[in-house]
């Protein structure tokens, strides 16, 4: 982030493909590394999942007089199906600085970001760029975390967050992040991230992820390695002494949908079964019925961290089945963490959490497959409350 301010009149606008050379340079002069090339800019301006605004400015002399000129912009990232913006990429021209056209960027970014119905605006800054710290804290924006060697100096990013949404800010569980390390253990880096809140003395490491996928996995999916499905968490959360129960909409195996074979489709359920089995005798209670929102809070209020499985369809456009972990709710949104961080698209660790969805969106997304199944493990602390008496009504 490199933040300066021109003199002159200073208009904001959105980016225009005639703006690519003067974005490029201005990308050239303001970051020694980390640049966005001339490729992603285009693709940006293409996107209608990114914004990019750009001040102009009354500086360069020509036969006519003034001529507007690039001060600054703006580079905002929106995630499909969420409440989130982040605030990806500001700078200003060397050229413009002291004259407030960075505070003039991040406000209209946080316009545009209200506009789409945001509840919040997060960023990283560097951690030795104190500087854009300052200004931001002034801004409004707090710290809500770290990101460890984020840039490709291996230097820390704090991690910032304003939020839009009138109501105040919702009472979140505190649930440490962890990121899943392969495409197929979203089941098992939900579940820690659940355990460790209960249980801090928890080790989080690759090595607990992989186990807990191999206790959980339904062993077949339409391509690559086997999803987790509730009743394998539950079994996998239940032998490390956690208090839990299953809530699913009905008594099928999940996933079965995912795979065309009929012999695939034996093994899944046979699996499926086997995995009931071993629930009944742990007296793991496994309960047919959908939890909604209200359910979700009353859960969290008793103690519980619940685990969602959710379709990725309205966020990726994937038929995916996927893992988070709700953290809380307030009047018109949930708040996961999500294991998955996809840096290649641009995501970061700064997008996955406590991340806002519309209470609405969830509710269509937390449902997978052409049957609608959904699922809900609510997990306890060892020797807390009794998930078989301790039910959301």
């Amino acid at each position: 982030m490199s933040l300066a301010e021109p003199a002159g009149a200073t208009a904001i606008r959105p980016a225009a493909t005639s703006d690519l050379d003067a974005l490029v340079a201005l990308e050239k002069e303001a970051f020694s590394g980390d640049r966005l090339s001339r490729r992603s800019f285009r693709h940006l301006l293409r996107r209608g999942h990114a914004r990019i605004l750009v001040a102009e400015t009354a500086l360069r002399a020509g036969p006519d007089g003034e001529a507007p000129a690039l001060g600054g912009y703006v580079l905002l990232l929106y995630r499909r199906g969420t409440s989130l913006a982040r605030l990806y990429s500001i700078a200003v021209a060397r050229s413009a600085r002291g004259q407030g056209v960075a505070a003039k960027l991040v406000a209209a970014a946080e316009d545009a970001a209200a506009g789409e119905d945001c509840a919040a605006v997060r960023l990283e800054i560097r951690r030795d760029n104190t500087a854009s710290q300052a200004l931001f804290r002034r801004l409004g924006y707090r710290v809500f975390g770290t990101y460890e060697a984020y840039y490709e100096d291996a230097e820390d990013a704090l991690r910032f967050e304003k939020r839009l949404a009138p109501e105040p800010p919702p009472s979140l569980a505190r649930v440490p992040y962890y990121r899943q390390t392969l495409d197929f253990t979203c089941g098992p880096a939900a579940l820690i991230m659940a355990m460790r809140a209960l249980d801090p003395a928890l080790t989080p490491d690759r090595r607990l992820e992989l186990r807990l996928w191999r206790e959980s996995t339904t062993i077949f999916m339409t391509a690559g390695h086997g999803g987790c499905g509730p009743e394998g968490l539950a079994l996998a959360a239940h032998r490390r002494g956690f208090a839990v129960s299953v809530h699913v909409n009905g008594p099928g195996a999940f996933f079965t949908d995912s795979v065309r074979s009929p012999e695939k489709k034996q093994v899944m359920t046979l699996v499926h079964e086997d995995f009931l089995a071993e629930l009944a005798e742990a007296a793991v209670p496994v309960r047919h019925e959908t939890l909604n929102a209200a359910a979700l809070e009353r859960a969290l209020a008793a103690g519980a961290v619940p685990l969602v499985l959710i379709s990725l369809y309205r966020i990726t456009r994937e038929r995916t089945p996927h893992w988070v972990v709700v953290t809380g709710l307030d009047r018109r949104h949930v708040y996961v963490n999500d294991p998955w961080v996809d840096e290649g698209g641009g995501r970061s660790a700064t997008d996955t959490v406590n991340l806002p969805i519309p209470r609405r969106d969830f509710d269509r997304m937390a449902r997978y497959g052409r049957s609608g199944q959904r699922a809900v493990l609510l997990l306890y602390p060892p020797g807390g409350p009794n998930p078989t008496t301790q039910e959301p009504e």
